[in-house]
């Protein structure tokens, strides 16, 4: 028993001199009234801080509405046949870039055939009744015939050039171009295959076509989308209608995209109400060169509203432990507290207070997370 008293006097004397460096080295202490949350600076790691006011700012709050990828319907063009017909090529495909008059398909159709052999008809009725009203003025000059024959000859000519325009008409609404019908009118040879022709520019987005197949005039054979332009589609609460405009600048993010940030204007909010959702529905402009941004994506519309004058804290000042978000307020010039702090999402780099520290207060700016750090190595020491 005396031996181990006589050790421990020998050590008390060592263990008091290592708790006195230790304690002459370090550059922050914490209050002994058992309060971690208040701490002392000295000088040394004074200099490190950036210390700086709570300041005010105008902030506006975010309305975050589910949205989704659209085509610009102002920009898409469904494209089908001009004549019945059987299917005899496909030169377009899937995903492909086409521009207006670009040949997609071929067709084989009789009725093409029927109306240019309506129309070579009409053209020879023509020259026919052409050179007999010619003939019937020379018999008329000569007073063989009267004027009433002659006024009859005269009539049948211009009727036959009214069939001859009226036979062209119909070439060209089944898809035949002037020039087309002109070079008809000159070779008098029937060719009965006729054109699906891209009616726009854009990307082929669907194709609804097979070699062989008999389609007509109102099946929609191709989908043609210029997405250079998309929409972004979303459904706003009624309450927030007062929010929303048309030609509002809002931004979107996509999460297929690493949440990607995009900003567009509202072109399209909904003049009513729908009975069933109570939303209005609003369509954002986005331009999409890259054609990066794919229809039916799905995104998040963010809405601003009206702002508000609110105190703010650098986002660097605030400390946060567990689900709590913290700043070191400035007590006098070496003390500072550990304090709780509200905040409301993080704007440009700030944070809206809600609670916790009011306009005026000092903060750690920077150094806060290393002022934490040496705090709670303090505490476990």
């Amino acid at each position: 028993m005396q031996i181990v008293k006589i050790a421990l006097i020998v050590l008390l004397p060592v263990l008091n001199g290592c708790q006195d460096n230790g304690g002459a080295d370090t550059e922050l202490t914490i209050e002994k009234d058992d309060n971690p949350a208040l701490v002392t600076v000295k000088p040394g790691m004074l200099e490190r801080l950036k210390i700086v006011p709570v300041t005010e700012s105008e902030v506006g709050e975010a309305l975050r509405m589910p949205a989704r990828v659209e085509i610009d319907r102002h920009r898409v063009a469904r494209i089908g046949a001009t004549v019945t017909g059987r299917v005899v090529g496909i030169s377009a495909v899937l995903g492909q870039q086409v521009i207006r008059g670009q040949e997609l398909a071929s067709l084989n159709s009789p009725e093409l055939s029927e109306a240019q052999l309506a129309y070579l008809k009409a053209s020879s009725r023509k020259r026919l009744q052409q050179r007999i009203a010619e003939r019937a003025k020379r018999l008329y000059t000569s007073g063989v015939i009267s004027e009433m024959e002659l006024q009859k000859r005269e009539s049948e000519y211009v009727l036959a050039e009214t069939e001859l325009h009226a036979a062209a008409n119909q070439l060209m609404i089944l898809g035949m171009t002037e020039d087309a019908v002109a070079k008809l009118a000159k070779t008098r040879t029937i060719h009965s295959l006729s054109p699906v022709l891209a009616t726009s520019d854009g990307t082929v987005i669907e194709r609804n076509i097979a070699l062989g197949q008999v389609v007509q005039p109102a099946d929609a054979l191709f989908t043609v989308a210029d997405l250079s332009h998309v929409w972004l589609v979303a459904e706003v609460p009624e309450q927030q209608a007062g929010s929303v405009h048309e030609g509002k600048w809002v931004e979107a993010e996509i999460p297929a995209l690493s949440d990607r940030r995009i900003d567009g204007k509202l072109i399209y909010v909904s003049h009513a109400v729908d009975p069933k959702t109570r939303t209005l529905r609003v369509h954002m402009e986005v331009a999409n060169a890259d054609r990066s941004i794919k229809p039916e994506m799905l995104a998040i519309m963010l809405i601003k509203d009206r702002s508000r004058r609110v105190a703010v804290v650098p986002a660097r000042a605030v400390v946060r432990d567990g689900d709590e978000d913290y700043v070191f307020v400035q007590l006098d010039d070496h003390q500072f507290q550990l304090q709780p702090v509200t905040l409301s999402k993080e704007v440009g780099g700030f944070f809206p207070v809600v609670d916790g520290i009011k306009t005026g207060d000092r903060i750690v700016a920077d150094g806060a997370f290393h002022l934490n750090n040496e705090r709670l190595r303090k505490e476990l020491e």
